[in-house]
């Protein structure tokens, strides 16, 4: 669909990127009150702690690491704006020591507002991305919303003895940056 006089994508954003996140405060109120069952002991990383993704033990020597992250525009560029959210989804598998297997997209996207040609750019950014590290987005969910946002389910295995978490990082650990930050830190700097 054509859309006349398209809107730049940061202008139909209340917020940008991780901007949009609800406070660490408000989130632990939330969850407090939706905790259920205690976790099983495959359960490595959950809830309790504040890793960006979650890891469970499947065997001996491996687990899943599963994540989810979405946002909205932080850049005009239909193309770049679904590279960044990608790659930020990418990293949290990455992050915690990981192998991404595939991916699922979350599109959400104001469609009357927005072209069919824009919607497809935003989409094929994060395709390149994970095509980039050697995934397929299998698959995913769409809806019509009146804010865009666009992000990765992540899927990937993890061997045990490799796992990174935020309780295990020590002064002194050297960050290793193997790709594009898209002006992440910078962005989260603000």
């Amino acid at each position: 669909m054509k859309i006349k006089n398209e809107p730049k994508l940061t202008s139909l954003a209340h917020g940008g990127g991780c901007g949009c996140k609800v406070s660490p405060e408000i989130l632990s109120d939330i969850l407090e009150k939706v905790r259920g069952a205690a976790s099983p002991e495959e359960l490595l990383v959950g809830l309790g702690t504040s890793d960006d993704a979650a890891v469970y033990q499947i065997n001996q020597s491996q687990a899943i690491v599963s994540t989810t992250d979405f946002f909205m525009p932080i850049v005009d560029d239909p193309v770049h704006f679904g590279a960044i959210a990608a790659t930020n989804a990418l990293s949290d598998v990455f992050a915690m020591g990981g192998k991404p297997l595939f991916a699922l997209a979350i599109v959400g996207m104001p469609v009357n507002t927005l072209s069919s040609s824009t919607i497809s750019k935003i989409l094929k950014g994060g395709s390149d991305i994970c095509e980039e590290a050697g995934i397929v987005v299998a698959g995913g969910h769409t809806i019509d919303s009146m804010e865009p946002i666009y992000g990765l389910v992540v899927t990937g295995l993890v061997d045990i003895k490799n796992l990174r978490k935020n309780s295990t990082a020590c002064v002194g650990d050297k960050l290793i940056l193997g790709k594009k930050n898209w002006g992440g830190s910078l962005l989260g700097s603000n």
